[in-house]
Parts: C-alpha cells; structure tokens; sequence
C-alpha cells in the first residue's frame, strides 16, 4: 500500500489548505484513516481521523472547529481542509492508514504512511 500525501505550501495566518491523500489499493475503504503532524522538535501528533465509512470522525482539540477530515472510498482518498490556519500549525502532515476500520490517536496503531507534506503558517 502506497500513500501519496499532497497539498502543502506556504500561507499567512487566517488562511486555508487542502491536503490530500491518495491510496494505492483498492481495499482503502475497509480501513480507518487519519492525519498527524510533526512540528521540528517535536513529537508526531494526532490531528483527525475517520472511520472507513466515513460517518465518524475524531479530531485533537487543538484543530476543533478548524480542521474537517473526509474521504472518498471511490477515489481512494481522504482530505483534510484547513481553516483558520496559525503559525503553530506549522508542521509536515501525514497521512496513515489504521490497521483496522476502527480509528485510533496512537499513532503506532496506523500501520501505512504517506511521505509527508509541509504546511507553514507565517503571522
């Protein structure tokens, strides 16, 4: 299974990205997904994730009200719009694939990554 993430890039405070992440297989819809992000110095983090039907979704609290996750089983992807982007959301994003349907914050509980894609926020 190959993850290929994308839609990163450089934006001002207040504004708005789309990233997405597109799955190899075919057999994408029978697994949860989720987004998580590192910031330099940092930890990985949870961001957002969604069941595979897509009719649950979790978010951390740092992104409620922001963030949207999504995905499209025919297209084999999933998406995360960013609103309200801050400086600290500055980060390289992941996309990872749950080992099961059910969707976890731990991120040793994904078990495919896409390659990242950096998103910075300037004040």
């Amino acid at each position: 299974v190959q993850l290929q993430a994308s839609g990163g890039g450089l934006v001002q405070a207040g504004g708005s990205l789309r990233l997405s992440c597109e799955a190899s297989r075919r057999t994408f819809s029978d697994y949860a997904m989720a987004w998580f992000r590192q910031a330099p110095g940092k930890e990985r983090e949870f961001v957002a994730a969604i069941n595979w039907g897509g009719s649950n979704t979790y978010y951390a609290d740092s992104v409620k009200g922001r963030f949207t996750i999504s995905r499209d089983n025919a297209k084999n992807a999933v998406y995360l719009q960013m609103n309200n982007l801050k400086p600290e959301d500055t980060a390289v994003y992941y996309c990872a694939r749950s080992k099961s349907s059910v969707y976890y914050t731990y991120f040793n509980r994904y078990d495919y990554w896409g390659q990242g894609t950096q998103v910075t926020v300037s004040s």
